[in-house]
């Protein structure tokens, strides 16, 4: 049985669509949601499905040994980032390697690195004039949003469209190909 955690700090739809998706597995289960924050509605929609929850300050993301506990106590083989808005301590990259992923609501490399999540990334896109936008699911590296890309879909962005029309748009692609894409990794990786 492969154990994953996800990284979360916000209302989880991501998070609860992957927990579903996983349920019944015989071979993946999701086995920890952790957050940086005490308020996120993800860790909500966990406990609902009778996944175990942990908060972590963020001071405590850097701690080695606190996190690391945590990880081994739940015997956590891989990790998915889903709407988690820190950057991963390099200890545990080196600790996963190629065993983190995170989805970004944009076509990475444009509208990627600090500061361009949410409704930033579809303001920039409405912004541009971009005719596509979509979502990019990669490995976690050191580098935010640097790590090599698994997975791209592509939606288009009419003239018209909003900046809520753009990340309504994109939240069916995440919905659509995030625990597809996950499952396939884990599949190359066990």
């Amino acid at each position: 049985m492969v154990n994953v955690a996800i990284f979360v700090s916000g209302s989880g739809t991501n998070c609860e669509n992957i927990i579903r998706h996983f349920s019944g597995s015989g071979s993946v289960r999701v086995a920890l949601v952790l957050s940086n924050r005490a308020d996120a509605y993800a860790l909500v929609r966990a406990s609902n499905l009778g996944v175990p929850t942990a908060v972590m300050a963020k001071a405590d993301f850097a701690d080695e040994a606190k996190l690391m506990g945590l990880m081994d106590s739940h015997h956590i083989d891989f990790i998915v980032l889903a709407g988690f808005l820190l950057m991963v301590p390099p200890f545990l990259t080196e600790r996963y390697p190629r065993r983190i992923v995170n989805i970004h609501p944009a076509l990475l490399p444009k509208y990627g690195g600090k500061g361009m999540y949410g409704h930033h990334v579809h303001e920039a896109v409405r912004a541009s004039g971009d005719t596509e936008t979509g979502i990019t699911i990669h490995y976690v590296s050191n580098v935010c949003d640097g790590g090599e890309i698994i997975f791209q879909a592509k939606t288009p962005v009419l003239p018209t469209d909003t900046p809520d029309d753009i990340a309504a748009s994109v939240h069916k692609l995440e919905q659509m190909y995030f625990p597809e894409v996950i499952e396939r990794v884990i599949g190359e990786v066990f």
